[in-house]
């Protein structure tokens, strides 16, 4: 193997660490927002103190083969689709801390009949699923599998608006609990957005496995994933 190849091979390894970190994190998200588990809170954020750190390594590295062995072709394609998956992960464990932060904030109101009926835990199973999925994606370059993800992200669309539609029925409801619910819709608008994160994901591993650029064209989506 030549120093690129060694370096990009070492890149990925470190990305799929971080991919791991971030899955660690938002299962342990989960857990915390269903339990209403404040133990467990610590755990996420010094899991996302790892992520950053990690973040920055990766976009250093990134930086460092661009600039010592100007790649070219396939490894191109690679640094950047890697380059860019680190930012949206980056993002996801973001998200993950915030669920965090939303319980540890949280006062008395009980949040457990609005989560059942927004089916806030279903949607992040799926979140979840949509993390894992794009990571073995990508160890295993499977095009197919990234493609997949793209009309899965359209079910977590749904139900982020469905979700949100019962919340602005429950403020009109019960306007002296507005905070608590728009604190949910956040978290709620962020699962759907860390969705949107891994069809982010699945077009980098398109791009690097098939040189093949779908960002912004959904018609692509649509004729390529029935």
């Amino acid at each position: 193997m030549n120093h690129i190849d060694i370096e990009t091979q070492q890149l990925k390894t470190e990305l799929v660490e971080m991919w791991r970190l971030v899955v660690h994190q938002m299962k342990a998200a989960l857990l915390v927002l269903a339990e209403f588990d404040k133990s467990k809170i610590e755990s996420i954020q010094n899991t996302e103190k790892q992520v950053n750190e990690l973040e920055l390594k990766m976009d250093k590295a990134c930086e460092n083969i661009f600039a010592l062995h100007n790649p070219v072709a396939g490894d191109l394609r690679l640094v950047l689709a890697m380059l860019r998956i680190n930012t949206s992960l980056e993002r996801i464990g973001d998200a993950a801390a915030d669920v965090a932060k939303f319980v540890k904030k949280a006062g008395t109101f009980d949040f457990a009949p609005l989560l059942q009926s927004t089916q806030t835990l279903l949607m992040f199973e799926e979140a979840n699923e949509l993390l894992a999925d794009v990571l073995d994606s990508f160890e295993t370059e499977n095009a197919v599998l990234a493609l997949s993800i793209f009309k899965r992200d359209q079910t977590l669309n749904a139900m982020y608006k469905a979700a949100r539609a019962i919340i602005i029925e429950e403020i009109k409801g019960d306007p002296q609990h507005v905070e608590d619910y728009l604190d949910l819709l956040t978290i709620i608008r962020k699962l759907e957005r860390s969705g949107d994160q891994c069809k982010n994901i699945a077009e980098e591993i398109i791009f690097f496995v098939e040189a093949k650029v779908l960002k912004h064209n959904e018609e692509k989506y649509k004729g390529t994933s029935n």
